[in-house]
C-alpha cells in the first residue's frame, strides 16, 4: 500500500516536471529566437511602437522566467510573471477576432496564462531547486518559503 503511494507521488512529480518543461519551452525558444536576430527583433518591436528597452525586457523575461520554471527555481514568481505577460500579449496584440489566426493566438495566450497561474499556486514540485532549498535550508524566512 505504501509502495503504491510512493509510486503515485513519483509519477505526479515527474508529470509536474514534464509540465514545467513544456510550459517553459515556448518562452525559451521565443526568447532565443528574438535574441538570435536582434536587429530584426528591434525593427519588429519598433514597428509596433515599442522602444528597444521593452524589446530587451521581453527577451530577459522570456529567458529568465522560462529558465526559472524549467529549473524549478523561484518558479512561482516566474509563472506569475509569464502568466501576466501572456494576458497582456493576448489583450494587446491578438484582439482581431475576425481573423481565425488571431483568435487562436488569443486563446493560446489565455490557456498558457492559465497553466502558469496553476503552476504559481501548486509550486514546482519535489523535482525542483525550490524543493531542494526548502529541504536543506533551516530557519528559512517565511516570505521566502511562500515564494518557493
Amino acid at each position: 500500500m505504501m509502495e503504491n503511494a510512493v509510486s503515485r507521488l513519483r509519477l505526479a512529480d515527474l508529470i509536474l516536471l514534464l509540465g514545467r518543461l513544456l510550459l517553459s519551452l515556448i518562452f525559451l525558444h521565443e526568447g532565443s529566437s528574438l535574441i538570435a536576430d536582434i536587429t530584426a527583433t528591434l525593427a519588429a518591436f519598433e514597428k509596433l511602437g515599442l522602444p528597444a528597452l521593452v524589446t530587451f525586457a521581453v527577451i530577459a523575461l522570456q529567458l529568465g522566467a522560462g529558465l526559472s520554471i524549467a529549473a524549478g527555481f523561484l518558479s512561482r514568481l516566474g509563472a506569475v510573471a509569464l502568466g501576466l505577460f501572456c494576458l497582456a500579449t493576448a489583450f494587446l496584440f491578438h484582439t482581431n477576432f475576425a481573423s481565425q489566426n488571431e483568435l487562436l493566438h488569443f486563446e493560446k495566450d489565455l490557456a498558457i496564462a492559465g497553466g502558469m497561474f496553476v503552476l504559481a499556486v501548486s509550486g514546482a514540485g519535489s523535482v525542483s531547486i525550490d524543493n531542494f532549498i526548502k529541504r536543506r535550508v533551516k530557519g528559512i524566512h517565511p516570505w521566502l518559503t511562500a515564494v518557493l
